[in-house]
């Protein structure tokens, strides 16, 4: 992907205002977001790191990987993050048919509840940031507040210097920023080396992170 679209301008995230890019307020916060775990190789790293900022955040599960790491996914609930929806299996909006595409998302509503956790705020992130107007209208009649980014961090593209990512976070990243990252095996060499930088630097800033309500 290109680092173009690694940070969301403002003009273009006024196209589409009942998306939610990021959160207004004028206090020094931040709002990370996990997508595509949990992922025992990387989740469990990842919930160890926040702890140690005392760090909030919200992760956006994949049905199938609660199925199959129920107690990873419970550690994520039990140390104060939030849920949030990323589909059972990272369905495509573009290639699915609409009813199909709510019907993927609420076979994970079903998995989170089973497995102990609850998207409680109704929280959904579309997989490669792709979903239909008939779907974001679909979604929205259940309630669903769909959450995109004004950062990526970019932490799954393999072409994408990690050093070039962190300069994006470092200049990008503002009051009320949602930024992405990826709790998963690919993304997990830049992730090992971004999320730490991000949480130093903006904790030295003064800056809290804090999950999606």
């Amino acid at each position: 992907m290109n680092t173009l679209f690694a940070h969301i301008p403002k003009w273009i995230q006024g196209l589409f205002p009942g998306l939610v890019w990021r959160v207004q307020t004028k206090q020094k916060e931040l709002y990370l977001t996990f997508d595509d775990g949990p992922t025992p190789e990387i989740t469990e790293w990842t919930l160890d790191l926040l702890k140690k900022y005392g760090a909030k955040a919200t992760f956006f599960c994949l049905g199938r990987n609660c199925v199959a790491h129920p107690l990873l996914f419970q550690k994520i609930t039990a140390a104060g993050h939030r849920i949030g929806n990323h589909s059972f299996d990272h369905k495509k909006g573009w290639k699915t048919s609409t009813h199909n595409y709510v019907q993927n998302i609420l076979k994970a509503e079903e998995i989170y509840r089973e497995k102990g956790g609850e998207n409680d705020r109704k929280l959904f992130r579309p997989p490669y940031g792709k979903l239909l107007p008939s779907q974001i209208r679909a979604l929205k009649k259940k309630g669903y507040r769909i959450i995109f980014w004004d950062v990526l961090s970019l932490d799954f593209d393999t072409k994408v210097p990690k050093e070039t990512c962190w300069k994006t976070l470092e200049k990008h990243s503002q009051k009320g920023s949602i930024l992405v990252f990826h709790d998963s095996v690919k993304a997990e060499e830049k992730l090992k080396y971004l999320l730490p930088k991000v949480l130093a630097h903006f904790s030295k800033k003064g800056y809290r992170f804090l999950r999606l309500d």
